[in-house]
């Protein structure tokens, strides 16, 4: 069953609303590798930055070569220079296209990016000074981003790559031929490009590192939340192989004890005493009532839609489920509105059955003089409203509402009522979501596409 407060000052909290998202497909079934799609969506982000970041050096590039060509009156070879900054424009054209007409980026393309951008800056450098050119720095970036991108192999392949770059620019590049007039500390002049380098290095780590660890640290909630869908699964498989245990083990006293029943009401003895007559009528509801809920944990947990289907009618469907749950639960009032609209041919199935049964069920126990049903269709959904006038959910209930054994009453094995109509709609590809109502009590809400319900294909009108 669920499980509300008994504090009745926790019903306005927040006016709090827990929602349970529907699953990927109908089925509600994992992906076999849970870190794949996480990790493809994260190097996709990830790459994303690599071409923001290589607009931002193709601008830097230019305001320097600018700089230094015009103001500072250091002769440079424009043409080459212009060729290389040409050659990173394509190559992030071309990176735009990629991310936008791939499905997923690895580990090796990112590697490739990067080494690409090293090659850009080696070539850079050749054509300015090489090694002398305080700019070297600007290696560190490429180091630091492949560190925390890559995996290790490929981190330490770009760490190679860069060492034997400047190795080479220590010995082959182009010289800077500096004008004698105003430059007559070279030293000095190197320690300010060094300076600025810096600067340049510090800022964009800071910029971009603080980017990339936000899209890893949403890579990790994303493989969290698929861990604890599978092991709610698991959960669901655990109870699934319970109750078949217990429909087992339950199934011939529960026979035996109908059979009982039945012999008992036929004696004359019983039978003429009303009282008598009263009270075995009691005992066979309740003991259809037990067959009926093992019936419907086991859907619950797993068993295949269909079993025991038959066609029918939205409004036919819900009539039936209101006159058989005010028949076992004699002692709630329960207030049924249809506002569907133009009726639709559906399937019946119990396992959805049994899922509205929990939520009528948790809000009886709360609200047992009014629990409202209301049926309604939003678009190609069909949305039932369940509301009570209890105490309402608390402020942690409404936080972990949908997993399993999240309970107020404290006893082993409770708190499944929810976390198994959060699976019994999940699988019709359907939403629940639960509030506490402004005023008094709470509200659940059972979403579910007609698409799955409906037979044929009535959806049109």
């Amino acid at each position: 069953m669920l499980e509300r407060t008994s504090d009745p000052h926790e019903e306005n909290a927040a006016t709090g609303t827990a929602v349970m998202p529907s699953a990927v497909s109908a089925a509600g079934g994992m992906p076999f590798d849970l870190a794949a799609p996480a990790d493809i969506a994260t190097n996709r982000k990830n790459m994303a930055l690599l071409v923001q970041l290589r607009w931002i050096a193709v601008i830097g590039q230019i305001a320097t070569i600018g700089f230094v060509q015009f103001w500072m009156g250091v002769a440079l070879p424009l043409l080459p220079l212009g060729a290389v900054i040409s050659g990173l424009v394509a190559l992030n054209v071309v990176s735009l296209l990629w991310l936008r007409y791939r499905a997923d980026i690895n580990n090796r393309e990112l590697l490739v990016a990067l080494a690409l951008d090293v090659a850009a800056l080696t070539a850079l450098l050749y054509l300015s000074g090489g090694a002398t050119n305080p700019f070297t720095s600007l290696y560190l970036l490429q180091v630091t981003l492949g560190a925390v991108l890559l995996d290790a192999p490929s981190t330490w392949s770009l760490v190679a790559l860069v060492c034997m770059n400047f190795a080479w620019l220590t010995s082959y590049y182009r010289p800077l031929e500096l004008p004698q007039q105003g430059f007559a500390d070279a030293f000095n002049l190197y320690i300010a490009g060094t300076f600025i380098g810096l600067v340049l290095d510090a800022v964009l780590l800071v910029v971009f590192m603080t980017r990339i660890n936000r899209n890893l640290r949403d890579r990790d909630l994303r493989l969290a939340a698929l861990r604890q869908h599978a092991t709610e699964q698991d959960h669901i498989v655990r109870i699934g192989l319970l109750a078949s245990g217990a429909a087992h083990e339950l199934g011939t006293p529960l026979a035996s004890l109908s059979v009982i029943l039945g012999d008992w009401r036929r004696m004359p003895a019983l039978a003429s005493d009303p009282e008598l007559s009263q009270d075995l009528g009691e005992m066979e509801i309740s003991v259809q009532r037990c067959k009926s809920i093992v019936t419907g944990i086991l859907l619950s947990a797993g068993e295949a839609r269909g079993e025991g289907s038959s066609p029918t009618t939205v409004a036919a469907f819900l009539t039936a489920l209101v006159e058989e749950w005010r028949t076992t639960r004699p002692s709630a009032t329960l207030y049924f509105r249809n506002a569907f609209g133009t009726d639709l041919a559906i399937v019946s199935d119990i396992a959805l059955k049994q899922a509205i049964f929990n939520v009528l069920d948790n809000a009886a126990e709360v609200s047992r003089d009014w629990i409202e049903l209301m049926a309604e269709r939003n678009a190609d959904k069909l949305v039932l409203s369940v509301t009570d006038r209890g105490p309402g959910f608390s402020r942690e209930m409404l936080a972990h509402i949908g997993k399993p054994y999240q309970s107020t009453k404290g006893s082993p094995g409770s708190g499944l009522g929810l976390f198994l109509v959060v699976n019994v709609v999940r699988k019709l590809g359907g939403v629940v979501t639960a509030r506490n109502r402004p005023d008094i009590g709470a509200a659940v809400k059972l979403e579910l596409p007609l698409s799955t319900l409906a037979i044929g294909d009535p959806l049109d009108g």
